[in-house]
């Protein structure tokens, strides 16, 4: 088989590859052998170079979008369909301007979301949680080649552990993979419907116009002067500030100590109740939706409004003698008392959760080594061969292995057991994937996180990474399932689309680490700082996903005995509610749950500022409304609008960084 298939050359060719008349959910009842003889597509154009440079250009921009996203808020946004939509109408367009002779065909566009996945979503996780982690324990950034080899061989391995598992859990047990039903059921109606994928694409365009201009706005210092405060430190004016003090007309909330150590009075801004001018939170809030939302925005108004000032006048005697606050200043709350109640409620949350889940894990370890039915009789060409998976776990393994001893001191013995968890743990993780289309990466590291405390403890780098590891491959292994899902809806060649996929991850792996290389030029990024005058400077990406795993870290590399002793009380009292919460949604009647607090959101609310979940709130009751009003129009357009702003605050939002920190520092405006 050659590597590359020759596109439709005429109409008449493109024709041909006309869609299946089957939908999406028809052909999820079939079963294997029924679907070779009605579904599959067989030599269907579909992995096409064009269709891998679509993707691959794709998906290097949406990395921008899940990097920024996931630090603001710790959510990994699925980028298939956004990708679909895009590819569609971008070459309609070059069709109209005879750039192009003929579309795409439908298996070509299911192979470029499959490369686009891989680029924009299966490369940036552990950035997000262990590697900005990392940052924020040793203050400086890995090296770049680090940084780029790590990435490509955790997503090579991610994606090299799927291969056992595609033909039992897709082919032949049928699991729903409800993303890939989704991405496989619009590419459907995008080649069914012209008009309505010409609509949707303007909706997404426009709106990602619209969300270009704001880091110009509020985050672009080079366009005007700099202004010097102290004299190590400086803060930057931009056209727009990018938060206003909307809320201190409420009442005041406690005290805060001054540089002094004088209480003075805390006004709302101070706890961070604030109006964030970035509607990227907006849009991100109308796609995840009421009930988290909700519960954030109480969580976040509980500490600002009971837990920090309680906490703002609680002292203790440490031993040396000396009198120490829990919380040092208002802002500082949410980083200091509410890390050390929210991440014990996510981490409590989703071990729970996860253990919930036994009947799943039973399924995916006894179905492991198991021969599927048929094996012998496998198309040659159409499955993904068992030596491409020897070869991708010996050389992905060897490549995570080596860094993870040379980089992060994990010994060889313990890395090559890492390797070995993570096949055990992604093959749990995909089914739950199939099952319920939620991938418990979290759980998953927090799993390798516990592991590796007992294994290596008092190494907080060897923690954060071995668990990154597990959190990457996870990542990566149920993404191209979900794709895989999608080709097999659609009669793709999984050979072919496992290729696509593979080759998304140079591309991938690129832009994530350049993007965060751009939007987090040093820790103060993630961490804030605090000037000579005592000004507080927020975070400008506070990062809940890392802080929870720093957290974990923290504890086994210090011990809790060394914390302070409120924040030992709050691991203790966040464990217990995240308990408590996980089992009131377990067991609680199914038309009650929507009402009762999301684990989740009371974590995130927590750990984030106040102006975050504020922002998510507006966007889901805005999302809401929309679906009462009109439940057809916002089902077609809440995604392709609520995306277009993301993807456009977000990869102009890396362009405008990358503007402050290159080109404009050395002789730019202010020099």
């Amino acid at each position: 088989m050659s590597l590359f298939q020759n596109a439709p050359r005429t109409n008449a060719e493109f024709e041909a590859c006309a869609p299946l008349d089957l939908s999406p959910s028809e052909v999820a009842e079939f079963d294997e052998a029924e679907w070779y003889a009605r579904a599959y597509r067989g030599e269907t154009p579909q992995l096409t170079l064009r269709a891998v440079l679509m993707g691959s250009v794709l998906g290097f921009f949406l990395a921008f979008t899940n990097l920024y996203i996931g630090l603001k808020t710790g959510w990994h946004l699925g980028v298939a369909i956004t990708a679909c939509i895009l590819s569609y109408s971008i070459w309609q367009g070059m069709l109209r301007f005879g750039i192009a002779k003929t579309n795409m065909t439908i298996l070509e566009n299911n192979c470029m979301q499959s490369t686009a996945s891989a680029a924009g979503y299966s490369t940036g996780g552990t950035f997000v949680s262990a590697i900005a982690a990392l940052l924020m324990i040793q203050g400086v950034h890995l090296p770049i080649w680090v940084l780029v080899v790590w990435t490509f061989f955790l997503a090579i391995l991610g994606v090299t552990l799927a291969i056992p598992m595609k033909r039992n859990m897709i082919n032949q047990e049928k699991l729903k993979f409800p993303s890939g039903l989704a991405a496989a059921s619009t590419l459907q109606s995008l080649y069914a419907d012209g008009a309505e994928a010409s609509k949707k694409a303007r909706a997404l365009m426009w709106s990602g116009l619209v969300g270009a201009v704001v880091p110009f706005l509020i985050d672009a210092h080079f366009i005007i002067d700099k202004v010097k405060t102290t004299a190590d430190a400086v803060v930057y004016k931009t056209l727009l500030p990018g938060s206003s003090k909307l809320f201190d007309w409420l009442p005041h909330v406690g005290t805060k100590l001054n540089e002094s150590g004088v209480a003075e009075i805390a006004k709302p801004s101070d706890w961070t109740l604030r109006m964030d001018h970035n509607p990227v939170m907006i849009a991100a809030g109308a796609l995840v939706g009421l009930r988290v939302a909700i519960w954030m925005s109480v969580s976040g108004l509980i500490l600002a409004f009971l837990l920090g000032p309680y906490a703002q006048e609680y002292l203790w005697v440490n031993l040396d003698g000396e009198t120490v606050a829990a919380v040092t200043k208002p802002a500082r709350a949410w980083k200091e008392i509410g890390l050390w109640l929210g991440a014990p409620i996510m981490v409590a949350s989703g071990l729970l959760a996860f253990a919930f889940q036994w009947k799943t894990i039973a399924r995916a370890l006894s179905g492991m080594g198991k021969k599927s039915e048929g094996d012998d009789d496998a198309q040659d060409g159409v499955e993904v061969p068992n030596s491409w998976f020897v070869a991708g776990m010996v050389a992905s393994a060897s490549g995570v292995i080596f860094v993870a001893n040379s980089q992060f001191d994990v010994p060889v013995h313990l890395g090559v057991l890492a390797v070995a968890l993570t096949f055990v743990l992604a093959l749990v993780a995909c089914r739950a994937t199939g099952e319920s289309d939620i991938t418990p990466t979290g759980a998953m590291g927090k799993i390798m996180q516990l592991t590796y405390g007992v294994l290596i403890p008092q190494s907080a780098t060897a923690n954060l990474m071995t668990a990154g590891i597990t959190s990457g491959a996870a990542s990566s292994s149920a993404d191209l399932l979900n794709d895989l899902k999608s080709g097999y809806l659609l009669g793709a060649n999984p050979k072919r689309q496992f290729l696509a996929q593979f080759f998304g991850i140079f591309t991938g792996t690129i832009a994530t680490v350049i993007g965060f290389k751009l939007l987090v030029p040093d820790a103060t990024a993630l961490l804030g700082k605090t000037l000579a005058d005592g000004t507080e400077i927020a975070p400008a990406f506070p990062a809940p996903a890392a802080v929870a795993w720093k957290a974990v870290a923290d504890v086994f590399n210090s011990g809790i005995g060394n914390l302070h002793e409120m924040h030992r009380s709050a691991i203790f009292v966040g464990l217990g509610i995240g308990i408590a919460l996980t089992l009131i949604d377990r067991f609680a009647p199914k038309k009650t749950k929507k009402f009762l607090p999301s684990a989740t959101g009371v974590g995130l609310g927590f750990i984030l500022p106040f102006q975050y979940p504020l922002s998510m709130l507006i966007g889901a009751l805005i999302g809401y409304y929309w679906n009462k009003r009109n439940e057809k129009q916002c089902e077609g357009y809440l995604v392709p609008l609520a995306s277009g702003i993301i993807a456009g605050v977000s990869i102009m939002g890396v362009v405008a960084a990358a503007l402050n920190n290159f080109v404009f520092v050395n002789g730019g405006p202010g020099h």
